[in-house]
């Protein structure tokens, strides 16, 4: 039997935590193991329900997204937390990768599109709705290279140079694998490929460095 995916939903949104609640709980693969309207005990409630990714609300009340990402990042660096919100702007979307969020989506995102960002994550990814990965993309080209730092040449394949490509672009591993033909594997091990050469942890450090270091040129 495959692994399930144990996932813990906060929201202060009824709405939201019934139509989520409903999806994650009753689609093979992924279990709903903690549905929350805040994130006060935050640390004793993922204790207790043991996610293996957790959906983050930025506004909420009390405690915030934000800050309880940061409680949960300095507790356990390697959970895969993905924010899911309605604001765009950019200051949110970098307080909360700062913060240590490996996702960021939007609120209306196409549920099959939620579901393939939860596996994602799990599996070391790094998703983010398209207008998201943009503004991420814009924000680091903007950031000026260090002076006289050298480019360093990472020596990817070619393979991995369209792979990286896609991901600055911000595709999805999967739509990365539907727009080369190669399987959802594939571009896994490619990127954890690209990871090890440019000496980075996450996608957003991948995008960072690629941007800021001309690689893509």
């Amino acid at each position: 039997m495959a692994d399930i995916i144990r996932v813990a939903l906060f929201d202060d949104s009824k709405v939201i935590r019934d139509s989520l609640g409903t999806l994650l709980s009753t689609t093979p693969g992924i279990g709903l193991c903690g549905c929350y309207p805040n994130a006060e005990q935050l640390l004793e409630r993922i204790a207790t329900c043991k996610p293996d990714v957790v959906l983050m609300d930025i506004d909420m009340p009390g405690i915030n997204g934000i800050e309880a990402m940061r409680l949960l990042h300095a507790q356990d660096p390697k959970l895969p937390v993905i924010m899911l919100t309605v604001f765009a702007d950019e200051d949110r979307v970098f307080a909360a990768l700062c913060a240590g969020a490996m996702g960021y989506l939007l609120k209306n995102t196409d549920p099959n599109e939620l579901l393939d960002a939860i596996a994602e994550v799990r599996q070391g990814g790094a998703p983010m709705t398209p207008s998201i990965a943009r503004k991420v993309m814009l924000h680091f080209q903007r950031l000026p290279a260090p002076p006289g730092a050298p480019v360093e040449d990472p020596c990817l394949s070619p393979r991995e140079m369209e792979v990286l490509q896609e991901l600055v672009a911000g595709l999805s591993y999967k739509m990365i694998a539907d727009k080369l033909s190669i399987s959802f594997e594939t571009v896994r091990s490619h990127v954890k490929n690209v990871y090890v050469k440019l000496h980075v942890h996450n996608c957003a450090e991948a995008i960072a460095k690629t941007l800021k270091g001309g690689l893509l040129r």
